[in-house]
C-alpha cells in the first residue's frame, strides 16, 4: 500500500512530506454526511443500531451536565 504525499514540509516544519487526503477526508462535507446517513439507515434496518430509551438519555445527561459543573476551567 502506498501513501500519496506531496513534497513540502509537513504543518510542524518537520521536514517530512506531507500526505493528501484521501477517502472520506478528501470528500466534501455533503457527501460524507449522504454516505453516512445510509450506513445509519442499514444500521437500523438490521437491527445493529443502538437506540436510546428516555431514562437511558436522562442518565447520559445527568453525566454529561455532572463532568461539566465539576470542570470549572476552560472549555470542553
Amino acid at each position: 500500500m502506498s501513501l500519496q504525499e506531496t513534497s513540502g514540509q509537513g504543518k510542524d516544519g518537520s521536514g517530512a512530506p506531507r500526505r493528501s487526503p484521501r477517502g472520506f477526508a478528501a470528500m466534501d462535507p455533503q457527501r460524507q454526511r449522504e454516505i453516512a446517513s445510509l450506513g445509519g439507515r442499514a444500521a437500523h434496518q438490521s437491527g445493529h443500531a443502538h437506540e436510546f430509551t428516555s431514562e437511558e438519555a436522562r442518565v447520559a445527561g445527568r453525566k454529561r451536565h455532572a463532568r461539566s459543573d465539576t470542570n470549572t476551567g476552560g472549555s470542553r
